[in-house]
């Protein structure tokens, strides 16, 4: 793909704030488009509990194909705590896309941007810039609507397989490269209870030995309850964390508030061939529709896409557009914006109005 070409990406607002953050991020996009020489074509479609409501479905298949078809997929938040399933389970399409297309590295960023408080003591000074990468598709999720209930007990079942590991740890290898070719450390912690489980030893078994092929990469392991335990004392210690689905869903909430909040923190889900981006946050929707939610982790999650277009297609200005949006997020939060979640006044439009004014 040339830069020439339309970038088609499928936005799916999703529910409570969803389509709320989602505006803003689709105005950054258009925004950065022609300085970067960018073309994109956004095609909306539904998913979330809404639609389930009305249709019995989280997604109908057009908006499946859709996804197929388009070169990205932009997430908002997606359920509601009043909207279930029989069987009581929350409305998910984020989580059936990730089964669906096959997106087994979740990847969950937490940098400390300028100005943005940190219950950390130090974090300001020190600095976080750590990224969690979460398998998406396996672990305890494999048990997603399978697990066994009885009057006496429930019982669900936690997958690991060689071909889902070593996928992800090479992604993981490779993001650690990339990470040390900007200027990073350049480490991967692989993140387990080897000490316990045969599972989380097989796990570490083959994350050693995908560790042999990138050697220029610092790998070790903690286990997972040491990993919590340093994350809210020394997080500028670590760089690339790589985990199973339950440890990195925990996890990704612990590393989001040392840097802010879920508010501040975007995601994505990247398997071989596509991607859904999204914030890290819900769909709040005790906050719906009076103008409060804070939409840079949207703003953030859109920059990680162009990040991946970049990596897929070889759009170097893609990736330089990126790194624009960061720096604008980074400047408009130098200068004293306080979004409502810091205790301030800030909402959704002017955080978006600002980030927009510093592009």
């Amino acid at each position: 793909m040339s830069a020439n070409d339309a970038l088609h990406i499928a936005v799916l607002g999703g529910d409570g704030i969803g389509p709320e953050v989602m505006a803003p991020a689709l105005d950054v996009l258009r925004k950065i488009e022609a300085p970067a020489g960018l073309k994109f074509r956004f095609t909306e479609a539904p998913a979330g509990a809404g639609h389930y409501k009305e249709t019995g479905k989280s997604m109908p298949e057009s908006t499946i194909r859709l996804c197929e078809e388009a070169d990205a997929i932009l997430l908002g938040a997606c359920g509601l705590p009043s909207v279930r399933y029989p069987d009581n389970t929350e409305i998910a399409p984020q989580i059936e896309l990730r089964f669906i297309f096959d997106l087994y590295a979740g990847v969950r960023p937490a940098r400390l941007i300028p100005g943005v408080p940190s219950p950390i003591v130090g974090a300001d000074q020190r600095g976080i810039d750590l990224v969690v990468i979460r398998e998406s598709t396996e672990g305890l999720f494999a048990s997603m609507g399978k697990g066994v209930v009885t009057h006496e007990d429930a019982r669900e079942t936690m997958v690991i397989t060689r071909k889902t590991s070593e996928r992800l740890f090479e992604f993981s290898f490779r993001l650690a490269e990339r990470r040390r070719a900007r200027g990073k450390p350049g480490m991967l912690t692989c993140v387990d209870k080897a000490n316990v489980f045969k599972a989380f030893a097989f796990f570490r078994g083959i994350f050693d030995e995908i560790a042999k092929r990138h050697p220029d990469v610092r790998a070790d392991h903690l286990y997972i309850d040491a990993t919590a335990a340093a994350l809210v004392k020394r997080p500028w210690d670590f760089d690339v964390m790589v985990m199973e689905n339950m440890f990195g869903d925990i996890v990704s909430d612990i590393t989001a508030s040392l840097i802010g909040g879920l508010g501040m923190a975007p995601s994505a889900d990247i398997g071989d061939k596509y991607a859904v981006f999204q914030p890290c946050h819900g769909t709040a929707p005790d906050i719906m529709g009076r103008g409060k939610a804070n939409p840079t982790g949207m703003i953030l999650s859109a920059a990680m896409m162009l990040d991946w277009l970049a990596d897929k297609h070889g759009i170097e200005s893609a990736a330089e557009a990126s790194e624009t949006i960061e720096r604008a997020v980074d400047q408009v939060y130098a200068g004293g914006i306080k979004p409502m979640e810091f205790g301030g006044n800030n909402g959704t439009a002017d955080v978006a109005k600002a980030v927009l004014a510093a592009l």
